[in-house]
């Protein structure tokens, strides 16, 4: 599922806009029902957030009331550099959010430029491949279902080739592998406009509008 913000890119890891709470809360008075009660349509035992801001936020505001556990995983942060989609220091992230397990987010993080933070950089080859791990990790999971909470380009280009509206979500399962990739089939009541409705039907190729290289600075 996606989060939204302000437009202004340049504010590093920014928090939820007013219209983004106001869509978190659409979003819980859809899903939640769906995954509560006697017998839900998914048995959820764990929410995976990106350690950013805006989807930490969208998580606790959606899914904060359900006592179900809360962990942060570096793997599905957003893929541009924009101060917007950097990340901030985990110390200062444990404070502001102690419901969320950070025990296990990547060192690394929030590096995504350097050559220790190789794995997050905005290539095509990165993305991709950050796609399959972090599938892969899902797959290896005891819990029977996961809610994971990231953002539109990286699930759109790196993991499911799908789009993701404000807020939106979609459901899948995992199927069989092809070649030793990691594949997933969207369940049928969310695989044309999202859980909401409020996303694009047409499905895009994985990979598609990234950069195989990054490109350095011109210097004069």
């Amino acid at each position: 599922m996606l989060t939204i913000t302000t437009q202004d890119y340049t504010i590093p890891d920014p928090e939820l806009s007013v219209l983004g709470r106001s869509q978190c809360n659409s979003l819980k008075q859809n899903l939640v029902p769906k995954i509560t009660g006697p017998n839900p349509e998914l048995e959820v035992g764990l929410i995976i957030v990106s350690p950013m801001r805006r989807t930490i936020e969208t998580a606790l505001l959606a899914f904060g009331d359900l006592g179900i556990p809360f962990e942060a995983h570096a793997g599905w942060q957003e893929n541009s550099t924009q101060p917007c989609d950097t990340g901030s220091p985990i110390p200062s992230l444990k404070s502001e959010f102690p419901q969320v397990n950070f025990d296990h987010v990547d060192p690394v993080y929030p590096d995504k430029t350097s050559p220790s933070g190789k794995k997050y950089f905005n290539t095509k080859q990165a993305i991709m491949a950050r796609g399959q791990e972090v599938l892969r990790d899902l797959k290896q999971r005891k819990e029977k279902a996961i809610i994971v909470v990231s953002h539109s380009g990286f699930l759109r280009a790196g993991v499911t080739g799908r789009w993701y509206m404000n807020a939106d979500y979609r459901v899948f399962d995992f199927a069989d592998e092809d070649e030793g990739n990691v594949k997933i089939q969207e369940r049928e009541w969310t695989a044309k406009e999202g859980g909401l409705g409020w996303s694009f039907e047409e499905r895009v190729e994985l990979g598609d509008g990234l950069v195989d290289e990054i490109e350095e600075p011109v210097l004069d």
